[in-house]
């Protein structure tokens, strides 16, 4: 978190304890756990959204002292997920509903206007990220015009 009147960062803020073995009440049995978040995911489920049902649901509060990995990481060894990563399609889901506030009548809001071009950086930003880590091909590039058939 920043700082409100300076231009540096502050140092609050909260981390997870160290634990290194899952809970004696949790659910850790590996192959149940693998097989709920394939079927979640088959469901048409985010990561997150399936992290929280096996928390709330199956008593697996963290899938990597179960597994050893993380869900997206599982979910991409059965193939189920879409072409772009989750953190950028909420993005450009994001900039699509913006861009909907702003052709239907807002073209004078200016603040969100600015958060349009905000999320579009972070949306650059991110794509540099991934085509550096091969996510991502090379000659992706983003644009606002074909932003709403990417993300239906």
């Amino acid at each position: 978190m920043a700082r409100m009147y300076k231009s540096r960062k502050g140092k609050s803020g909260s981390s997870k304890p160290y634990v290194d073995e899952a809970p004696e009440w949790s659910n850790t049995d590996a192959k149940a756990v693998k097989n709920l978040i394939v079927e979640l995911g088959k469901a048409g489920h985010s990561s997150a959204m399936i992290g929280t049902i096996l928390r709330d649901q199956h008593a697996v509060p963290n899938v990597r002292l179960v597994l050893g990995q993380r869900i997206a990481t599982v979910l991409a060894e059965n193939s189920i997920g879409g072409t772009y990563p989750e953190d950028m399609m909420n993005l450009m889901r994001q900039a699509v509903g913006i861009i909907n506030h702003l052709g239907s009548g807002n073209h004078k809001d200016l603040h969100n206007k600015r958060g349009l071009e905000i999320t579009e950086a972070k949306i650059r930003r991110l794509a540099n990220y991934y085509k550096a880590e091969g996510r991502l091909p090379s000659e992706w590039r983003y644009k606002r015009d074909e932003l709403r058939l990417m993300v239906e």
